[in-house]
């Protein structure tokens, strides 16, 4: 099928935004955060060990992964469930979180290019500026984060993706999205946008349009240069 639109890494495309996910992307968060749920879906009943958390979890907001415990165990989590599991998450997050390796290296090339960046991710604010502060990344993306759960429109809905490009001032065809997850990355498809995934070498990509695949951080910038060359920048 092709694309309405060139894929904003090709010599005809027009790249002027870079969105990243955060989880899995920026802060190796991910991990923490599914095993809390996976041990919340055990205490509902629900057979999840914790070694399968990142499969089941991953790129799931909070709603989502209340509604999928609910649905598998019949048992009513409560109002307030996900506003107590975001706090759980912010506490884990204060208590330490890791940068995705290389992630330092690679934001730096991306801003000696002079593509604007921007974060949209399914945590919230909070979580981001814990994760953010630990991991001292804050400086990148002052004042350039969107949450879809402050939103309170996850992904895979793309409002999140659009939040960021109608903030930039820029269409959804000249945004380039970075993403870990189907979840995440079908939110940009649907924005407009072209995702490149960043998947082990053992992993396969969803057979999207406007998909390409990663497989460590370094990979990126020079993927992004590359293209602003053929652009003409």
């Amino acid at each position: 099928m092709m694309a309405e639109h060139p894929l904003v890494l090709s010599p005809q495309g027009h790249l002027k935004l870079i969105i990243f996910d955060c989880d899995g992307v920026l802060v190796d968060s991910e991990e923490t955060c599914c095993r809390i749920s996976a041990e919340e879906a055990r205490r509902a009943g629900m057979d999840v060990p914790d070694e399968q958390a990142v499969k089941v979890f991953s790129g799931m907001a909070l709603p989502g992964i209340q509604n999928m415990i609910e649905q598998k165990t019949g048992v009513h989590l409560g109002h307030d469930w996900a506003a107590m599991m975001q706090k759980r998450f912010v506490a884990a997050m204060k208590n330490g979180v890791e940068p995705v390796e290389g992630v330092y290296d690679m934001l730096n090339s991306i801003r000696k290019l002079g593509v604007p960046v921007r974060v949209a991710s399914n945590s919230s604010q909070e979580e981001m500026d814990a994760k953010f502060s630990i991991t001292n990344l804050e400086t990148f993306f002052e004042k350039r984060i969107h949450s879809a759960r402050d939103m309170g429109i996850p992904k895979p809905n793309p409002a999140v993706y659009l939040k960021a490009a109608e903030e930039e001032g820029v269409s959804p065809s000249e945004c380039l999205v970075l993403e870990d997850s189907d979840t995440g990355a079908r939110a940009a498809v649907d924005a407009g946008m072209t995702c490149v995934m960043l998947r082990a070498a053992d992993k396969t990509v969803p057979e999207w349009e406007n998909i390409l695949k990663i497989h460590t951080l370094s990979e990126f910038a020079p993927l992004v240069e590359k293209a602003l060359q053929q652009q003409g920048h």
